[in-house]
């Protein structure tokens, strides 16, 4: 790596001494996985990946961070005694990365962490208070749409679902391949859902065509946009030792294309993303170096999205503040549990 290594930091690049442009927030969340787990670890496993992954990217045509400043945040733990404590704690921890002025990318962690990063949003700029002007883009094999699991509202398969409940204008799905009957009913049922299934844009023989209208829906999104990446989207032959890999899922490909088209869309802006469901592998850094490589891949995106003025820093802007104690609080429209 030219320039020096640092470790710790994303891509090893050494920490700059000065106000970011970027930031790398790893969230070691991870309290409700059903299958596998060590969702826990796959941040800081994504971290010590990225020190392999190459800078230079094609579509940017220069090596990340192309001049800019990129900052590497610790891993934060939650230490709240509830769950919902400690995303009331994620909310705290990572709110003030919504000013407007840097990019965010958040590492999970289970896929949990979604809720609490949509209700930070809410004190962006450009979505000022109003998380239905927020649309947000995921890929996944699983919908998440889920009312509660094991009893959980706040499940990890139910993290499109509280979102939603949380306030988003818009959910944009790709990927999905593994969903409950009330997740299938909700699909057809709210028209705040576009979902395209694994089945349909994965198909040898008509897949092509299915692929061409998610890309073209991408590119009719306007205003922000938040980015989920749950690496389980990706074909589990990809990324085995994340917590519930499903095979006949996008192939890294697809991602790359699906993250190019996004950031390259002139009526949005992407204002954060994350890339969660991380899971160290030990025979292999298969897993997370993949996700290492597409976290880079989103930055390399958002520096060409900056570059060509499709973002730029929202300053002198008022700022607002969420509520305290949200989810602890929160009662959402579809269930009523105490977490």
């Amino acid at each position: 790596m030219s320039g020096g290594f640092e470790e710790g930091q994303f891509l090893g690049l050494l920490r700059v001494d000065a106000a970011p442009d970027m930031v790398v927030v790893p969230l070691a969340y991870e309290l409700t996985t059903s299958y596998g787990t060590g969702a826990a670890d796959g941040p800081e496993a994504c971290v010590v990946a990225s020190a392999q992954v190459e800078l230079y990217d094609d579509w940017l045509g220069e090596d990340v961070p192309a001049g800019k400043v990129l900052h590497t945040l610790p891993v934060w733990e939650g230490t709240a005694p509830t769950l919902r404590g400690q995303l009331d704690e994620m909310v705290d921890h990572v709110i003030g990365h919504y000013s407007g002025e840097v990019f965010p990318l958040f590492l999970g962690g289970e896929h949990g962490i979604l809720p609490p990063l949509m209700q930070a949003a809410s004190t962006h700029p450009l979505v000022g208070g109003d998380l239905s002007r927020l649309a947000v883009v995921q890929l996944d094999a699983h919908a998440d749409l889920r009312s509660e699991l094991d009893g959980e509202p706040f499940s990890h398969a139910c993290a499109a679902s509280r979102s939603l409940d949380v306030g988003i204008g818009h959910l944009y799905q790709a990927g999905i391949r593994a969903y409950a009957q009330e997740e299938a009913e909700r699909i057809d049922g709210d028209e705040r859902i576009t979902t395209f299934f694994a089945k349909h844009t994965q198909h040898p023989h008509t897949g092509g065509e299915a692929w061409k209208r998610w890309l073209a829906t991408l590119e009719a999104i306007e205003g922000p946009v938040h980015f989920t990446l749950d690496i389980d989207g990706l074909d589990g032959a990809l990324v085995p030792a994340t917590g519930t890999p499903v095979p006949g899922g996008l192939t890294y490909w697809q991602v790359v294309e699906t993250i190019e088209v996004l950031f390259s869309n002139p009526k949005a802006t992407v204002i954060s993303a994350d890339v969660n469901e991380i899971v160290a592998q030990a025979d292999t850094p298969l897993t997370q170096f993949t996700a290492a490589c597409l976290a880079t891949k989103i930055l390399a995106a958002h520096l060409l999205a900056r570059r060509e003025g499709r973002w730029f820093p929202q300053r002198n802007q008022s700022r607002r503040e969420a509520q305290s104690s949200y989810f602890q609080k929160f009662q959402g429209t579809e269930f009523s549990a105490d977490s």
